[in-house]
């Protein structure tokens, strides 16, 4: 889904066929006001160009941007300005703080892990774990706050985890049949113990997923494996033991909780009527 069609969906879920009925009730037709979305906490922002694409299908055109995805902001910031009709204001406000609060907030939380491992070798990744029809916009906000992309569908590369191994009788005869079937893919392995681990070297993967090994299981798999391929460790890992994970030598740490778990970035609008 495109953002104008996540956009017009939103809006057209908060009208529900009618109208602002507060507004209606409460603000002439033609008063117009400014209004500044103001930053109400300390963080990084993603997302100001969906809010303000929000404003302009309200048919707000004077929007003034003060910062840029990506900005690493303080409390009482001002992110944007918007004047014009108050009650196109009113219309947009939630819609436009709603995508611009969450996006912010996986920036936000993205950064936190990024700190955590910096110095490292080790990048913060993302997964599929994200809100339906929000992935393009979610993934676009993890790197705003300095993390990478995984695989943004299944059609991107392969990744073979532990019911595909199952269903297709071991590590390695899942592993032959992605490359026989798809031989120029990327193929990325879910192996649960370095015993696993020793089975696919052989077969030459382009990365290979660590699931729920600790940090001294994983500098196993790192020495074991000696540069052939990449490394990512998933499964067991928190803020506080990332640094430890990055520092046993895997490439990336994925991290669902970035699009699934991120707190809304308080973002507050503050009108001015004129």
């Amino acid at each position: 889904m495109s953002d104008l069609e996540l956009i017009k969906a939103a809006l057209a879920e908060d009208l529900a066929g009618g109208v602002d009925i507060t507004s209606q009730a409460t603000i002439a037709a033609d008063a117009t006001a400014t209004a500044d979305f103001i930053a109400r906490t300390d963080g990084v922002i993603a997302g100001i160009n969906i809010a303000h694409a929000v404003l302009a299908e309200v048919g707000l055109t004077d929007v003034t941007l003060s910062k840029k995805d990506g900005d690493q902001v303080k409390a009482g910031d001002l992110l944007i300005t918007v004047r014009g009709n108050t009650r196109a204001i009113l219309l947009a406000e939630r819609t436009a703080l709603n995508f611009f609060g969450h996006l912010s907030g996986i920036a936000t939380l993205t950064s936190k892990w990024v700190a955590e491992v910096s110095g490292t070798k080790c990048q913060v990744r993302d997964t599929r774990k994200t809100t339906p029809g929000m992935r393009t916009i979610e993934k676009y906000a993890v790197r705003m706050g300095g993390g990478t992309n995984h695989r943004m569908n299944l059609s991107d590369a392969a990744l073979i985890k532990d019911n595909h191994i199952a269903a297709a009788g071991g590590v390695v005869a899942a592993f032959a049949k992605v490359r026989a079937a798809y031989p120029e893919a990327e193929i990325e392995i879910e192996v649960d113990t370095l015993e696993q681990l020793k089975d696919v070297l052989a077969q030459k993967p382009d990365l290979v997923l660590l699931d729920n090994m600790s940090p001294e299981q994983c500098a196993e798999a790192a020495t074991l494996v000696n540069g052939a391929f990449k490394l990512e460790a998933s499964g067991g890992i928190s803020i506080t033991n990332a640094r430890a994970y990055a520092q046993s030598g895997v490439d990336y740490i994925a991290i669902g909780a970035l699009t699934h778990s991120a707190p809304v970035f308080d973002i507050g609008l503050d009108l001015r009527a004129e």
